[in-house]
């Protein structure tokens, strides 16, 4: 079987994929994410996570390496990872009854031949209507500081975003569909990865 391993510390994503019948390793690329810059927020998220797979497949003789990389797009404009409360606060109160786009960047490499495929997962999020108060005590958390857009859709922020058009899955890291076509472009079947 051939060894698939996680470019990214999102224990989201890695537990996305664990729920899916794989069992990838985790190594994380130590790319700086705030040194990358892109003229569009799909641009963005793709580069990043090209960037993450490349660093940690070029460190391996063998395995199916995932990078991945999701930005919040609102009015054009890319949104990661907060990081401190008071950014996560300011954009939940520009957030609050609109809709954005959750886009994921993918890329597979499979770092024994340098085969690849990537590409980006768009699921519409519409954003509830939280009160001061509760986007204050969301933030008090800690939640919300260090994941895109300052949201999660399988936490507490679950409480506060109305619905989705797209796949649940890209919102929280790691579109399932998605990835299986990437699979299947560089030629391996994702039923072959499923552990036994």
């Amino acid at each position: 079987m051939i060894p698939v391993i996680l470019a990214s510390a999102s224990p989201a994503r890695l537990a996305l994929l664990q729920s899916a019948g794989l069992d990838p390793k985790v190594i994380v690329s130590g790319v700086d994410e705030e040194a990358v810059t892109a003229e569009t927020p799909e641009a963005l998220c793709l580069t990043l996570a090209a960037a993450k797979a490349d660093v940690v497949a070029g460190a391996l003789p063998s395995g199916l390496v995932i990078g991945c990389d999701s930005v919040l797009e609102l009015d054009g404009v890319a949104y990661g990872k907060p990081g401190t409360p008071e950014r996560a606060a300011e954009r939940w109160r520009a957030m609050r009854g609109r809709q954005g786009r959750l886009l994921t960047g993918h890329c597979v490499i499979d770092a024994a031949t340098g085969s690849r495929a990537e590409a980006v997962g768009a699921t519409v999020v519409r954003f509830g209507t939280p009160t001061d108060e509760e986007i204050d005590a969301y933030v008090a958390r800690g939640e919300p500081l260090w994941v895109a857009g300052a949201f999660t859709l399988d936490g507490m922020g679950g409480w506060f975003v109305d619905g989705i058009e797209g796949d649940h899955g890209n919102v929280l890291g790691i579109s399932l569909p998605l990835l299986r076509r990437l699979f299947a472009d560089v030629g391996v079947n994702v039923t072959d990865l499923w552990r036994s």
